[in-house]
């Protein structure tokens, strides 16, 4: 089969809620990451075949073919078509795997996966909630939903709630799991780990080149003091994901790509799973697409150098470590989106780009990355990285 690569791998800071980044236009923000992997790589623009773009709240700034208007905000040539699509958390995550596939298949050889979410302008379930305020249908979970799981509503708070009790974490656990978060984050920023991944957007008379959400001084006090999200529940704000602005993207080409344009890899795509479990707990996928991920590509856990389980809330990624048997010094050796944001559509490409430089960075070989997404999916990649 034809193999996958990765030129360039490229997100913004983050940006927290109403903060830096609140004046960006999503469609804008997203361009600029378009633009930086067609810089950085030196390839023609007009050699993009398409553009896959993630989103989960396509409404408002993000709605009518958002995917399209990043095209056209951008320095790329009006002759690029793009696409939204939405897998929940993992929309970014599933473009890269879209993009690979094609080129995989033979059918495209240049493709940019992407992602952008602007979580101040375009909040989230704002495309539910506005309908439910005008009294226009039911929302999105039918009544012959509700009568098969036995639920009104499916709730990933209350996942990571179930998932928390499953495997018998306690508040002070999931704090801790937060606070050292934050303390990998800053030293990351700190020593410049993050200086080849992230894109500057220009603020005002100055430019946004550090993730807004990192606590500095964050202590297990400062985190325990936050309010837990229900009432006898372990799971706060402070030990779950920051929303946050952001985008990223990657360039994705074939080996032919790579030839003709002279081009240079910085990654090779390994491995491509996708798998549905229990909607209900939700958030517990990421184990089984690992488990299954690992096999079809003929691996263990032990092969994989660092990995990127995104921190939608502190209990998904301790579980998965637990269940998976993982080395917890591989994990989100940069801190993950408690710390740095989870900027939801932008968050697959964000992690790929993070896990791909950490690898470069410490002169490692495999990566995984997995997250947890709405209706019980998850993805997971599995990535080499070169030179």
């Amino acid at each position: 089969m034809a193999e996958a690569y990765i030129v360039e791998a490229v997100r913004t800071a983050g940006g927290r809620r109403n903060g830096k980044l609140a004046g960006w236009h999503p469609a804008n923000m997203a361009a600029e990451t378009l633009d930086a992997v067609v810089d950085r790589s030196g390839i023609d623009p007009s050699a993009v075949e398409d553009v896959i773009l993630g989103c989960v709240t396509q409404a408002g700034e993000q709605a009518f073919a958002f995917g399209r208007n990043a095209v056209l905000a951008s320095k790329l040539p009006g002759s690029v078509p793009a696409v939204t699509i939405d897998r929940q958390c993992g929309s970014s995550q599933q473009a890269v795997q879209f993009a690979a596939q094609a080129v995989m298949s033979g059918t495209q050889d240049v493709v940019i996966a992407a992602g952008a979410e602007s979580m101040t302008r375009v909040p989230m379930f704002s495309n539910i909630s506005l309908h439910q305020k005008e009294g226009i249908g039911t929302g999105p979970i039918s009544d012959r939903i509700q009568k098969r799981f036995g639920v009104e509503s499916f709730s990933q708070f209350e996942g990571a709630e179930m998932i928390a009790r499953k495997y018998g974490f306690d508040r002070l656990t999931l704090d801790r799991f937060a606070l050292e978060s934050h303390r990998r984050a800053a030293e990351a920023t700190k020593a410049g780990a993050f200086k080849n991944e992230i894109v500057p957007l220009k603020i005002e008379s100055d430019e946004h080149n550090v993730d807004e959400g990192i606590r500095f001084d964050a202590s297990l006090e400062s985190i325990g003091s936050v309010k837990l999200l229900k009432e006898g529940g372990v799971v706060s704000a402070a030990n779950a994901s920051q929303i946050c602005d952001g985008a990223s993207a990657a360039l994705v080409v074939s080996e032919k790509a790579l030839k003709e344009h002279n081009l240079k890899p910085i990654a090779r795509i390994v491995g491509l799973t996708v798998t549905a479990g229990d909607p209900v707990i939700m958030l517990e996928e990421p184990i089984n697409a690992t488990r299954r991920a690992l096999a079809r590509a003929g691996m263990k856990i032990g092969d994989i150098d660092l990995y990127e389980v995104n921190e939608a809330f502190a209990p998904v990624p301790l579980a998965w470590l637990q269940a998976i048997e993982a080395d917890p010094a591989k994990l989100n050796v940069n801190g993950g989106a408690i710390a740095l944001g989870h900027p939801l559509g932008a968050s697959g490409t964000k992690l790929l780009s993070t896990l791909v430089h950490a690898l470069r960075a410490r002169g490692k070989r495999y990566g995984l990355q997995t997250m947890c997404e709405g209706g019980g999916i998850a993805n997971v990649t599995i990535v080499e990285a070169l030179g």
